[in-house]
């Protein structure tokens, strides 16, 4: 396992969980059977820009940034933004056309983003399928991916 299967599993955790420190994460990651070192984590957490936030009762946790940008590496990003063809949408559904070959490549940056209008997608050969929630988080993220096509 991976950098880049390590930093989706914290994402996970964090979103899934109320984590508000290092060692927690890094107690969680090694039962999930991720070797990670404190230090590890917390360039992690760097690298995706996770920050802590006060929550009502007065303690603290982490949160994931709600921005692609911050979310996916740069070479993830550039393969997405390099694959990427056209978007559409309809109803709740937008449909990405990508090079011959590439939706798999699109399909895992765009499960790297963290948006939660996005209920799940598939990839085929040239095709990204996203399901959301309605019909306005479809065109919002079509504007948003259009904005990768080169």
């Amino acid at each position: 396992m991976g950098k880049s299967d390590r930093q989706l599993k914290i994402i996970e955790l964090i979103t899934d969980n109320v984590i508000s420190t290092q060692d927690d994460l890094t107690e969680r990651l090694v039962i999930e059977g991720y070797n990670a070192t404190q230090a590890t984590i917390s360039r992690d957490l760097q690298e995706l820009r996770v920050v802590k936030t006060l929550l009502p009762d007065g303690t603290y946790k982490y949160t994931a940034t709600k921005t692609p940008e911050f979310n996916v590496s740069d070479k993830i990003q550039n393969i997405f933004s390099q694959s990427l063809l056209s978007v559409d949408c309809a109803q709740n559904i937008v449909v990405l056309k990508t090079l011959s070959g590439a939706a798999q490549a699109a399909g895992y940056a765009l499960d790297s983003f963290v948006w939660d209008e996005i209920v799940g997608s598939i990839a085929g050969d040239d095709t990204v399928m996203i399901v959301v929630r309605n019909e306005k988080s479809a065109k919002q993220l079509s504007q948003k991916l259009s904005k990768f096509i080169k």
